[in-house]
Formats: C-alpha cells, structure tokens, sequence
C-alpha cells in the first residue's frame, strides 16, 4: 500500500517514518512537511538514516490523493481544514484532535473554534472498538494522556468496582508530547532537574475525550480531575489512577479483573504483583504496562500506567489502527521490545 505522512517534521511524524520504514505491507511513497518543505528529512530526523538525501515534499491534496493511506500528524486544527477535500478512497488516520470527540460543546469548551465532527476513535482495546476501527476509513487516533486514562480506568469502570464519578488521576509526560515548536518552557535549562504540573485545574483537553470514552463503558456518568506534570525526559507517560471503590476487594481480586480484562491484548500488559511500570521500559513500542492494588486505608483502587507518549500514544497507535483498517494483523510492524 502507497502510504503518505503528512506532517512528518513533528515528533511523532518522525516516529510514523521510523516504525514505517520495517512494515511489510506499509511502502511510503509520501512525506511532506509544510514550513519545512524541501529540507532534507534527516536535517529535521538525523537519526533517520534510510532516507537520506530525499526531502520533505509540500504538503498538496493532489499528492495526498495518490496515496492508499494517509496519515495526518498535524497541529490541533489543520486536519480539519484538509479532510473535506481528501479523497474517500483515501484511508485516514488523524493524529491530531479535531476529530476525537462527539459533543460539540465539549470541543468549543476545551480546544475553541469550529467543530469538525467525530471520526472512529482509534483505541482497539475497548468498547468493541477493534471491529468499528476495521470497517472505517476514517480514524481518529486518541491523546497520548487519553491513552493511558482510558487504558487504566477500563476494567474498573467495565466490572463497576469503582465510583465512575470519583476519578482522579495525576500523570507526568515528556517533552515531546508538548511538540516541536521552540517554546521557552521546553528548553533543557527549564526541563532539567524539575517537575511542573500545568493546564491545572481540571482543564486539560483531553478530559472530555477520556470521559465520553469511559462513559461508553460505564452507561452512566463519568466524572475525571485530571492533573499533568511536565517530566524532564524526552518521552514517556506515567499515570497514577485512583477511584473511591464501591465494594471492598483486596489487591488480588482487583489484579485478577485487570488481567483478565487485558488478557487478550498484545501490547497491554499487567504485571505480575509486585513489579511497577517504567517509561523507559515502553520506549520505542507500543506496548502498556500497568499495575493495579487497592489502597485498604482509603477503600481506592490505585492503577499505575506507563506507556510511550509517541508509540502506543503516537505513531505506534496509529499504525495499528492503519493495520487494522487495512485487514492486517494489528501487530504487523510493531513487535518491538523497549530499549531499556
């Protein structure tokens, strides 16, 4: 299949060329990058050796429209502006938000401006999404944060342990999950050797998308205080998830939902008692690792997620989506081990 990455000089377009350039069935015959437009693809991703003297094209529906399947790593807002004029026969798979959530409202609230509409949501491993994401060739891949929630908040709002309106959840992200564009709070000397939380105060964008995700599977309200922490690492999510629980489990039990819920999933893994997830073990994957106990002091589950913002967050989540939508193995190209 001739595939086209659009928006390729960001982080997780540089990742979608990496993890591209070892699929099977994926040959990229596009990759543009507007401002940035015939520079060289290793002045922006040296590490990106293999394409070597080939350059960013322009960013043209014309050469969008000679792809198989496109996929669209652009900033909140241009994805919306492009896709009406995209071919039908033009597999999509959206990286951004414009196309993530149902409610309207929700949209003006957090993000502003018009509201483009709601494409599949591209997270296979709940609400029978695998099957919807198969038959579409419209996808919304989810946020990076959404991920992991949604990811650890599953079994419990499914099984109904827990209080879905009582969910708190503090999670520190990487640099690269903020983008590329040079802002002075991003610099090393800012980063390094500091924790900041930001967006504070319950309004980080992604809380309407992990809520309506989450309500599907709890059919009833779902209530989320959310605060980020900026990490000093390049990459990687770790989300600590508590809820008020409605019945008393100990931590076995609970491990037992969360294991069987996951047991099916090839890149989710919940670990054995005893063992925590590290974001350097993620690194380069699209793998999820979680932990899960209750806290008998307060009657709280207690869920720990780690993932990588720009695999299982990013890129390596858009690429099974595309497998999926494309009628292949979900996990073609993505059986890479992290690099701890």
């Amino acid at each position: 299949m001739k595939i086209g990455v659009v928006g390729a000089s960001g982080y997780a377009g540089g990742e979608l060329l990496r993890l591209l350039s070892h699929h099977e069935k994926f040959k990229i015959t596009y990759v543009s990058a507007g401002s940035n437009a015939g520079q060289q693809i290793t002045s922006i991703h040296p590490h990106l050796l293999n394409f070597a003297n080939r350059n960013f094209e322009k960013t043209a529906i014309e050469l969008i429209n000679e792809c198989d399947l496109v996929f669209l790593a652009l900033p909140h807002g241009e994805s919306a502006a492009l896709i009406s004029d995209i071919s039908a026969k033009v597999k999509v798979v959206d990286l951004g938000a414009d196309f993530r959530l149902a409610d309207s409202s929700s949209w003006e609230k957090y993000y502003g401006g018009s509201y483009a509409g709601q494409f599949t949501y591209g997270l296979p491993e709940i609400n029978s999404n695998s099957a919807k994401i198969s038959s579409s060739n419209r996808v919304a891949n989810p946020g990076c944060y959404a991920t992991a929630i949604i990811l650890g908040s599953a079994p419990a709002i499914a099984s109904k342990i827990v209080d879905a309106t009582d969910i708190v959840v503090v999670a520190a992200s990487g640099t690269t999950g903020a983008g590329r564009s040079a802002k002075i709070n991003l610099i090393g000397s800012e980063v390094m050797n500091n924790l900041v939380s930001y967006k504070f105060g319950g309004v980080h964008q992604h809380t309407p998308e992990i809520e309506e995700n989450l309500r599907l599977l709890s059919g009833s309200q779902v209530k989320l205080s959310f605060t980020p922490i900026l990490a000093p690492m390049p990459r990687g999510i770790l989300a600590t998830i508590t809820a008020k629980m409605v019945e008393s489990l100990t931590s076995e039990q609970a491990h037992k939902i969360f294991s069987e819920y996951f047991a099916a999933s090839q890149f989710i893994s919940v670990l054995p008692m005893g063992l925590m997830p590290q974001t350097s073990a993620t690194l380069g994957t699209n793998n999820v690792l979680m932990q899960v106990a209750v806290d008998a002091h307060t009657n709280r589950l207690v869920v720990s997620v780690a993932l990588d913002n720009l695999g299982k967050g990013a890129a390596g989540q858009a690429i099974q989506n595309a497998n999926l939508m494309s009628g292949f193995p979900q996990d073609l190209g993505l059986d890479q081990l992290g690099v701890k």
